[in-house]
């Protein structure tokens, strides 16, 4: 049971550092406008994928 409970309260305290990052993630792009779009950040990945050693692209407005 103990170790349930620890489960579980280590997956709740993830999920909400996980949205604490989003949030902040929402209001630095809505003070900067900086972003990437979905293929600048999937062209990225495919590098990462496929092995390379590819530097995450420059954000833009």
């Amino acid at each position: 049971m103990r170790e349930a409970i620890a489960q579980y309260v280590e997956r709740e305290e993830k999920r909400e550092a996980f949205r604490q990052d989003a949030i902040q993630a929402w209001d630095e792009y809505q003070k900067t406008g900086l972003h990437l779009t979905l293929e600048e950040a999937d062209a990225w990945l495919a590098k990462l994928e496929a092995g390379e050693d590819a530097e995450p692209p420059k954000c833009h407005v």
